[in-house]
């Protein structure tokens, strides 16, 4: 007998037929003699119908008054989820997010959770009850209700494995797992039967929209097993664990990711003295941007190009600061382009194997591809390219590191 932490996405409990059907999963487990915790999200659509009804009232709505609005809709999941195992025969008992005692600090809209208390599940555990618990929400010390942010539903989940040592916490979802690379860009894309948190906290941060970046750190840390299934249907997902878990061999690349929401900036003739990347992206920290690559090249003159990447949500934002930045340093001018993606290889592997970068980069030659800017880390080489070639380069590395599913059945 195992206990499971199990999440729901808002997808899979986004209608009363879909929500039947997850207690009819849920109770296979529980007549198998396991122990469940189930985490769930509000129904698809609700929580941005929410959203609608406070931008009906204001546009700069309160943070704590947004908490007690959002955390509605995830205790409608849990009712009505409670409810249909019930008419199953399952024994269930629902508890928003304050009920458990999930304690998290006090920052509205973006908690963290600080601590969990786990008793009145453990006493619900034992009298073979399932545990429904709203995921996304907690509550701080004064009482007041918080939410962890979009995609909170996941660190919960973990959060709950983590507290309750649970044998493994699993994350249902409208996929069947980690796959390669994305099966809407290349249809040989294979399902990942193991990944390690580091490649998976990887993929994540990279653009790979399984998992919720937050919560494949807390698995890290905490070393929660967690495994990727379909809501919809049956088949063993993928398993994300730890490096000395994994298999022996590991493959040199486990993965290709890619992001098409990329700007880069480049600020031209700035003077070559000390200090000048903290003046120029100290203005873009402060206007609360993240930077992501960033690449400096020096002339004979004196004077270096600064070139950075950032969300391209915050393009037109970042090209007003740093208009006002080359003013000041005297720089001759700032270029945009908001027509690029980023590209990256994702493997553990490559710890072990050298040549991995050239490849990469010999492979997206042979098609042509102008590669703008590069950076790399132990188990991952990313690209800058023009978004007009991420397919072909996305097809070509996956074909190229032997990923594709044909290559694994020879």
């Amino acid at each position: 007998m195992a206990l499971y932490v199990q999440k729901y996405g808002g997808t899979s409990v986004g209608t009363t037929e879909r929500i039947e059907h997850v207690a009819d999963k849920v109770k296979t487990f529980c007549d198998d003699g396991h122990d469940v915790v189930v985490v769930v999200s509000a129904m698809s659509g609700e929580t941005n119908r929410l959203l609608g009804l406070a931008d009906a009232i204001t546009d700069q709505p309160n943070p704590r008054e947004m908490d007690v609005l959002l955390s509605t809709g995830e205790q409608v999941t849990i009712a009505l989820l409670s409810m249909a195992l019930q008419k199953r025969g399952c024994s269930a008992r629902s508890y928003t997010g304050d009920q458990v005692r999930i304690v998290t600090d006090s920052a509205h809209t973006k908690a963290r959770i600080q601590h969990i208390d786990v008793e009145h599940m453990q006493k619900d555990l034992k009298a073979g009850r399932v545990v429904v618990v709203a995921g996304f929400q907690g509550v701080d010390e004064l009482g007041n209700t918080t939410t962890l942010g979009r995609g909170g539903s996941d660190t919960t989940a973990v959060a709950l494995a983590a507290s309750l040592k649970a044998d493994e916490c699993q994350i249902y979802t409208d996929v069947d797992g980690v796959y390669t690379t994305d099966p809407r860009v290349v249809d040989d894309a294979r399902r990942l039967d193991k990944i390690t948190f580091e490649e998976m906290l990887e993929m994540a941060s990279l653009g790979s929209k399984v998992l919720q970046i937050r919560s494949v750190e807390f698995a890290g840390k905490y070393n929660v097993p967690l495994r990727v299934l379909s809501s919809f249907q049956d088949g063993p997902g993928t398993l994300i664990t730890l490096e000395e878990e994994y298999k022996v061999e590991q493959p040199v690349i486990s993965g290709i990711a890619f992001n098409r929401d990329e700007a880069k900036l480049t600020v031209l003739g700035v003077p070559d003295i000390p200090g000048v990347a903290s003046r120029i992206l100290g203005p873009v920290s402060a206007a609360n941007i993240e930077v992501d690559m960033i690449v400096q090249n020096v002339a004979d003159d004196n004077t270096t190009d600064f070139t950075f990447t950032v969300h391209r949500n915050d393009f037109e934002r970042v090209q007003k600061v740093l208009t006002e930045v080359a003013n000041d340093l005297g720089a001759r001018e700032v270029r945009g382009d908001s027509n690029i993606a980023k590209v990256s290889i994702v493997g553990v592997g490559m710890r072990s194997h050298a040549g991995v970068a050239s490849k990469m980069f010999d492979t997206l030659a042979a098609e042509n591809i102008n590669i703008q800017m590069i950076s790399t880390s132990e188990i991952k080489v990313s690209v800058v390219i023009a978004e007009k070639y991420l397919e072909l380069a996305v097809r070509a590395l996956h074909s190229a590191f032997e990923l594709d599913a044909r290559e694994q059945n020879r």
